[in-house]
């Protein structure tokens, strides 16, 4: 029974620039550098067959690349932090992109998903988080941006069942139209 999810991969560069924000803050557990991405869909742990169906139907999702940004950071979870989480700027084509996504995971019999899509890359987990040394580090990396990078596929991606968080896995990726057009938007970004 596979635990999967989609998902839109970040550049290198970004993704080390990511990982510089680590900090040694108590309760923190940082994600590793490989396993940073934008979750699109939480699909969970599925029978084969509904995995399959949740992949034929990714494969009919016929939108154009686009551009995104990481812009600032945050925490979900209120006075107890449990996620630390660099933003995503506000995009058209990502919400199209994500609700094309949740359409392909009903299609293939997936509940509705329950929560607001907010994009995100979530940089740690928090066990018994204090909330004055994440509001240091929340302050202290507020302005936090990157520069455009090109979104020209997403992934369907796989992780351990039953318990999250990485080693990721790829299982198939879903070319977007028109990436060709964007290889000069990472060579002017550094991204």
């Amino acid at each position: 029974m596979p635990r999967l999810f989609t998902a839109i991969e970040l550049p290198e560069a970004l993704r080390e620039d990511l990982s510089a924000l680590d900090a040694p803050l108590p309760g923190a557990h940082w994600t590793h550098e490989d396993n940073l991405h934008i979750t699109l869909r939480f699909a969970g742990d599925i029978d084969n067959r509904t995995a399959d169906e949740f992949a034929g139907e990714l494969s009919g999702i016929d939108l154009d690349s686009f551009t995104l940004r990481i812009s600032g950071v945050g925490a979900f979870g209120g006075n107890g932090p449990r996620i630390l989480y660099a933003g995503v700027a506000p995009s058209p084509q990502l919400e199209a992109l994500a609700r094309a996504h949740e359409r392909a995971a009903r299609n293939a019999g997936l509940e509705p998903e329950k929560r607001t899509f907010k994009a995100h890359v979530t940089l740690a987990r928090m066990r018994r988080g204090r909330g004055e040394a994440v509001a240091r580090w929340l302050q202290r990396h507020a302005r936090f941006s990157s520069g455009p990078f090109a979104v020209t596929r997403f992934l369907l991606m796989s992780s351990r069942p039953k318990t999250g968080g990485g080693p990721y896995v790829e299982e198939a990726a879903y070319p977007l139209q028109g990436g060709a057009a964007f290889l000069g938007v990472d060579a002017e970004s550094g991204y």
